[in-house]
This record gives structure tokens, sequence and C-alpha cells, in this order.
């Protein structure tokens, strides 16, 4: 029997609206590029530490029998450290960093604890370091050529620059100590010799907080991933303390076209729209960047052909000095412009704090922090938050 043509028709107009409408409740369950987490976001409605968070994608790493143990000459470590820049009289803010990391993390992994001063360490600092943990624990001298201000710094010219700076309000650029720390912590540490043959660390301050419990092993994913640098805070900079770290960078960059990689991240660095007026004050740069006393990275990119060419061209500069260049605007500025941004990570599952900011996700494994809160200082605080910036320009890989 031969179907009329209308009815022939009208069954195929149906047929479409019934797959359109299949295809329309399921759409969402299909794959369709980047997983939600590492989807950019250009609209801020909502903080994305008050979803649930769970751990990374897999492989992990996972405690199985005495693969971790600390004295195991087989285990399933990788090559990695944990690693502190610290004085001895703050034994007692170190002790408390690490309980923290030794309760919620490496008392599973065993990593072990490189500890770092421009001073030797009294018997006191090793003996309670060294009581702190089961894994190894080495205790290193920072050679007195990484530490000290270089020759071709004008002495009277860094005086006269401190007093200007601290008239504008930069903060902490009358410490000697803090110009050392940060030109050591940008270009120096990875070449200390008790670190050339290890590959991963994990940089550890004095009185920091550790939340959540992680129970797979965070070096292990890195190298698994392919991951070159992991953050959990990203902050707006005091524009006066960078303001001749962009034009630096941009007279770099005017020679060495060849190191920017294809797959940066210069419109995160160069953005004005978060903050114009550090955009000014910084001359083109955002100021946004990753807070590096929380900070796990793969030292070979410190160590790469760029970056080491770079961080000579800004100690030549003399910004370390005159200015107050920290560290984490240095490395924030070089795996922006350097490295393939999908290769930075963000670890939102692991809860921290370094007073006054901190990063608490939305997860079980977490205690003593509360969820989404950025800081528990002043509310004026709550605008150094960059984080929708970043997310914006690379997402949240």
């Amino acid at each position: 029997m031969v179907v009329p043509r209308p009815i022939r028709l009208l069954t195929l107009i149906s047929a479409f609206l019934f797959l359109w409408l299949v295809y329309q409740i399921f759409k969402s369950d299909l794959p369709h590029g980047s997983p939600p987490k590492e989807e950019k976001i250009t609209n801020w409605v909502k903080d994305p530490n008050l979803d649930p968070t769970d751990e990374p994608p897999e492989p992990l790493r996972r405690v199985i029998g005495n693969n971790y143990a600390p004295n195991n000459p087989d285990s399933s470590r990788v090559n990695a450290t944990l690693m502190a820049l610290v004085r001895n009289n703050e034994i007692d803010a170190m002790l408390q960093s690490m309980r923290d990391l030794e309760r919620t993390w490496n008392s599973k992994f065993n990593y072990p604890w490189l500890f770092l001063n421009d001073e030797p360490f009294t018997d006191e600092f090793k003996e309670k370091t060294s009581a702190a943990t089961r894994a190894e624990v080495r205790y290193e001298l920072v050679p007195k050529e990484h530490w000290d201000m270089p020759s071709w710094i004008n002495r009277d010219l860094y005086d006269e620059s401190v007093e200007v700076l601290k008239a504008q309000g930069v903060q902490y650029m009358d410490r000697f100590s803090y110009h050392q720390m940060c030109r050591w912590n940008s270009g120096f540490f990875y070449k200390h010799p008790a670190l050339l043959s290890t590959k991963y660390y994990w940089r550890v301050e004095p009185n920091v907080r550790f939340f959540c419990d992680v129970d797979y092993d965070v070096f292990g994913w890195m190298q698994d991933h392919n991951k070159t640098y992991g953050y959990t805070i990203n902050l707006y900079d005091s524009p006066e303390s960078v303001a001749g770290l962009w034009p630096a960078t941009e007279k770099f960059l005017a020679v060495h076209k060849e190191h920017l990689h294809p797959n940066n991240a210069i419109q995160w660095l160069t953005d004005k729209e978060g903050r114009p007026e550090n955009f000014e004050k910084a001359h083109g740069y955002s100021t946004c960047h990753f807070w590096s006393n929380f900070e796990i990275g793969d030292m070979d990119f410190w160590r790469s052909e760029a970056y080491e060419k770079y961080f000579n061209h800004l100690d030549r500069a003399g910004g370390f000095w005159y200015e107050r260049w920290g560290d984490a605007p240095v490395h924030s500025i070089a795996l922006g412009l350097f490295e393939d941004k999908s290769k930075i990570h963000w670890f939102r599952d692991i809860g921290y704090q370094h007073v006054p900011f901190l990063h608490c996700p939305n997860s079980s494994k977490c205690r003593g922090c509360e969820t989404g809160k950025f800081t528990d200082g002043e509310s004026f605080l709550q605008k150094e938050d960059c984080r929708a910036v970043y997310f914006k320009h690379v997402g949240m890989h």
C-alpha cells in the first residue's frame, strides 16, 4: 500500500522533531571540547570554589602497601622535594607549616624536606624539624654569591630608590633581605647544588596552613599530566613596586621573540579591564600574578634557555633593588610568555592560607576554613583577588 505523500512528509517532520528533542535533552552529556573545569569564565557571577571540588583527573598515584614508605629504596616517589627558605628564628612558624602539610599529605608520601638559609641552621632547628616528619631532611646554606647584592648595582641609587618607593607606600621596600630573597627565589634557588639533580619542588613557607586531605601523589600527578606549574591563589600586585618590570620585559621580547610560546597567556598579563589603574601605573602590565609562596613546579622550566636569558636581563636591569620586583610577578610573567598555558594548573583541591589570603575549596576533605572565603583580613582586600581575570583569558586548567 502506498502511503500518501502528505502523511510521509508529516512522518519525516515528526521523526526530525523527535531526534532534535532527544539531542537537546542529552547534549550536555556529549563530549564537547574541554572539560568544564578547563573552560574560560567570561562572566564571573559566582566563585568557582563554591562549587563542589574533587580530585584532578586520573591517572592518580595512590599509596599501595609500602610503595611510599620513607625508607623504601624502590618507592613510587618521583624526583621531587619539599623546599623552604627559612631562618632559625622562624622555627615555630615552620613547624606549624610542616605539621599541616604532613598531616594532610606528606605523612602518606614521605617526600624529602630541604631547608635553606643564608646562615647555618641551629641544632634546635634541625632537631625539631627532623622530628616533625618521617621523611628525609636536609639542611643547606645559600651560597654567598647567590644572595649578596651584585656588583653592578649602585648602592647610592638603591638607597635613594628605597626612600622614594617607601614614600609611595611600597611594602618591604626598606628591607634589604627582602630584596635578596625576591632575587634568589626568582633566579637562584634552582641553581643550588642540593637541587641540581632534582626536577620538581613544592615551596613551603613558615606559618602557612593546609586544610584539605590530599590522597594522591601531587608530584606524580604533575609528571603524569605534563604540568609545569601549579598554584592556588591569584593576586594583584602593587603597581608601584613593579613599574619598570613590563617595560623591561618588552625590551627583552623585542630581541627574543623566538621564546614567546604560541599558546601563551599574554592576554592575561596585559589585561587592562580588571584593574585599569594598575595597568596604567605598571605601563601595560595587569599586575595579576600567581602568589608564589605556594608553588609546585618543574625546575626544568626555570633552567630553560628562555627563562635564564629573561632572568639575566631583568637582573642587569636592576629592578630587584631599585624597585621591588618579586619572584611572584617574575615567575608569572615568564610562565605567561614562555610556557604553554595548558601546562599551568590550578590546584583547586588543596586548601591553603598565607595570611591574609586563603583558598578554601568546597570539599568534604577540607577542615578548618570557610568554603569560598578569600581573606580573613579587612574587606577591602577582597578586590585583590584576580582569579576572574586569569580564568577569563586562560581558564581553569
